[in-house]
């Protein structure tokens, strides 16, 4: 193998495929990352065995051929390379990518590339084509919703089901849920799967602005999800098991609903979480409908016995009776980040009961938020 590609190319898209290298492995060659010539370009890939990100870049081949380097030695001595062009040249008989970059010369010590794991091929005809930046939005307002324990593999998972014109997205740790909804361009069987959250959170971080399309395949009875965009691949195992009716969680109506500002709302929670840190996140609110002459206002208050405590109104359109209720302002804080519309809505029944949070303005986002015991 003979290839040249500019430093900067060969950096960007090992940041994008190391955060796939299995970092403890009985398998020493999951450590490493492949290098391959794929007709004309450079591919870099990297697995766990759970989660492998592909990606191509450009570049000059002189000779095919394909070695896996020392993910940790390659990633460091690429990003302390100066801006210039990268020569790599492999010694067969010996395993060794000699790297050469301006007045740099490096061997690097390699494992031959047929050990491996091989990455599946799909026909991206198969798959269904979906919007970069609309995925992207889909995801990180999902994936904040699962869980991070692995006592219920499950829940760990983003539910993805799809069916005529619809595809839907849902996470919940048993705290909270989140599902988002989105109109296909084009028909699909009914389908569903549980893909690891982290596996799309990674999907949405390696999505680069300059894509348009990602097509999404689920390649039946292999238990894998499969993205594909112009530069980068990701296949991910899916996560067998049942996930939860998680509809049957969504309250069908509401006593009192708050309209409020979406930035002025996340603001009050920031400053309230300073101080519900040390009590588990646990923020309290008043909600106190309006009359002809005052607005509605929602109160957000959160003690600390070491810190001290804080207190913020925000104005909002109260409909229904006024009603006190603690929240973990934590999880409140991480939905209003992932909002888009100038007003959000606050759906309440009672202390005990979950409150839903809504953009104002779209139907195809909701986040239900268990509530906390409300302290005196």
């Amino acid at each position: 193998m003979k290839v040249s590609c500019l430093q900067e190319n060969l950096s960007r898209g090992l940041g994008l495929v190391a955060r796939a290298v299995a970092t403890r492995s009985t398998l020493p060659v999951l450590g490493n990352v492949l290098l391959a010539t794929d007709h004309g370009r450079l591919r870099l890939s990297a697995t766990n065995l759970e989660l492998g990100i592909s990606c191509w870049i450009g570049a000059k081949v002189d000779e095919e051929g394909a070695i896996t380097v020392p993910a940790r030695t390659f990633v460091d001595l690429v990003n302390a390379l100066p801006n210039d062009t990268v020569s790599m040249e492999l010694a067969v008989r010996t395993l060794t990518l000699n790297v050469r970059c301006a007045a740099f010369n490096n061997d690097i010590k390699c494992i031959d590339a047929q050990e491996f794991p091989p990455f599946p091929t799909v026909e991206a005809e198969n798959g269904l084509t979906l919007n970069v930046e609309d995925l992207r939005q889909m995801i990180s307002q999902v994936v904040l919703a699962a869980s991070t324990d692995d006592a219920r593999p499950v829940l760990t998972g983003v539910l993805i089901e799809m069916g005529g014109n619809t595809m839907t997205l849902a996470a919940a740790d048993g705290f909270r849920l989140s599902v988002r909804t989105a109109q296909l361009a084009e028909k699909v069987p009914a389908s569903k799967a549980i893909v690891p959250a982290r596996a799309l959170a990674e999907l949405g971080r390696i999505l680069s602005d300059g894509e348009e399309t990602v097509t999404m395949t689920l390649p039946p009875n292999r238990g894998q999800a499969i993205f594909r965009s112009k530069n980068v691949e990701l296949v991910s195992q899916l996560i067998d098991g049942t996930f939860p009716d998680y509809r049957s969680i969504i309250p069908t109506s509401y006593s009192t609903r708050s309209v409020l500002s979406t930035s002025a709302f996340l603001k009050a929670c920031k400053a309230a979480d300073i101080f519900a840190r040390e009590a588990a996140h646990s923020a309290r609110l008043h909600v106190a409908p309006g009359s002809q002459l005052e607005p509605g206002k929602v109160e957000i208050t959160a003690t600390a016995a070491e810190t001290g405590s804080n207190e913020t109104m925000v104005d909002a359109t109260v409909d229904g009776s006024a009603i006190d209720i603690a929240f973990n302002v934590r999880f409140l804080v991480e939905v209003l980040n992932v909002i888009d519309t100038p007003n959000v809505a606050l759906e309440t029944n009672s202390t005990s009961s979950p409150g839903v949070i809504k953009p104002v303005g779209r139907e195809d986002f909701l986040h239900v938020v268990m509530p906390m015991h409300l302290g005196r």
